[in-house]
């Protein structure tokens, strides 16, 4: 394969997917912190959406964690998806759940109010009590195998970490099988170091210098 390079931003949960999915197939590649709040030119050159992560491929280039993840499992073993059709299109369908519950934490970490913040954190309880009527009774999302939608899963869980030093929200509260799928993420080597030592001090300074809700909590949990 030809040389592979991601350009990444240090706290992006889509850029955790597409390393997770690297590492788990074995594959070298080198990896470029950009700053999101002053693109590089270069970068907006080859990012048509000017998001992270992008996968260069040689000179080619793969944007979206979607689509870098599917042109991995098209060209690189082991796959990281069910052979069975109709199993493979449920996993797909549960990783876009991932990225809507990505989406509802950022409303939920960034609420300018309480009252904003309550009623996000609501919708994430309601999010993760569905989740937890879907998953099996092993480690991973289904049962013994890791897959592509534990990937998903693995950045949404890190946020949590992080969350539940500044304050108990209650979201996850009494999923014990949510829990296990937790701890069992984030002992995954490949989970634990799609990110750098320093993530939670980089997420907690992050909401901290916004105007938001979550902001005050931790200014007052210090």
């Amino acid at each position: 394969m030809k040389k592979l390079t991601l350009i990444s931003h240090v706290l992006c949960p889509y850029v955790q997917r597409a390393v997770i999915a690297l590492k788990e197939k074995g594959v070298d590649f080198e990896r470029i912190d950009i700053d999101l709040t002053n693109k590089p030119n270069w970068f907006l050159g080859i990012s048509p959406l000017g998001k992270v992560p992008v996968l260069k491929v040689g000179d080619d280039v793969i944007f979206e964690s979607a689509v870098i993840a599917e042109f991995l499992e098209d060209t690189v073993s082991p796959p990281l998806h069910p052979a069975d059709p109709v199993r493979r299109a449920d996993h797909r369908a549960w990783i876009e759940f991932a990225s809507v519950v990505l989406s509802d934490i950022w409303e939920f970490y960034t609420a300018v109010n309480e009252e904003a913040f309550e009623r996000k954190r609501k919708d994430l309880i309601q999010r993760f009590e569905r989740l937890e009527a879907r998953l099996q009774a092993g480690p991973w999302f289904d049962c013994e195998t890791f897959h592509l939608v534990d990937a998903s899963f693995g950045p949404v869980f890190r946020y949590f970490d992080v969350f539940d030093a500044i304050e108990d929200f209650g979201i996850l509260a009494g999923r014990p099988k949510i829990a296990r799928w937790r701890k069992a993420l984030r002992e995954r080597p490949s989970v634990a170091t799609a990110v750098k030592p320093d993530y939670p001090e980089r997420l907690r300074d992050f909401i901290a210098a916004r105007r938001s809700h979550m902001a005050g909590l931790l200014l007052q949990a210090a």
